[in-house]
């Protein structure tokens, strides 16, 4: 069976990125997947400190939340990133949890043989909104040798709910079976 991580990136609890995150969600349990998601706009997770102790204990030394997600990720078939677009990039609480797996990466582990896949919206009317998101996104995964599956992004949604007026949810249920 598939382990799934989704980490949801939206404060707005039924944000459009979080209905992409469901969306995907059931359509990978519908397929076997075992699926754990993290909101962690609800988690304590402070950004990295840069101190190093990661290299010399293996992992992060700061105690937050941060522990629990960077276990699931180790155990993981498949990451799911869903996120708005904040300022053209990610909003600060996946940030943060982006910037802690350097802890991850300097104890030597990867995410050789993962999945990855991001999901994402924002408010403007071009793709190229997403650059930023899209950047770091790959290069991340690319770091930490992860297998990126696909992407989607919808842009010129905003309100709650807009995400519906799209085909998003059809887009992020075609992506969960890449993952298969």
């Amino acid at each position: 069976m598939s382990k799934i991580v989704i980490l949801k990136a939206s404060p707005r609890k039924n944000g459009n990125s979080n209905t992409l995150a469901a969306a995907f969600a059931e359509k990978a349990k519908k397929a076997g997947a075992s699926v754990t998601e993290y909101d962690v706009t609800n988690m304590q997770i402070g950004g990295c400190r840069s101190c190093y102790g990661c290299m010399t204990k293996g992992v992060c030394v700061f105690h937050d939340d941060f522990e629990k997600v960077a276990e699931a990720l180790r155990d993981a078939d498949g990451i799911v990133i869903a996120s708005p677009v904040y300022w053209y990039t990610f909003p600060a609480q996946i940030k943060a949890v982006i910037d802690r797996w350097f802890s991850l990466y300097a104890a030597g582990n990867d995410f050789s043989g993962k999945k990855a896949a991001l999901l994402s919206c924002c408010e403007e009317e071009t793709v190229e909104t997403f650059d930023g998101i899209r950047l770091s996104f790959e290069k991340t995964m690319a770091l930490m040798k992860a297998e990126i599956v696909g992407e989607v992004l919808i842009p010129k949604v905003y309100d709650v709910g807009e995400i519906k007026s799209t085909n998003g949810e059809e887009q992020a249920r075609a992506l969960a079976r890449k993952f298969f």
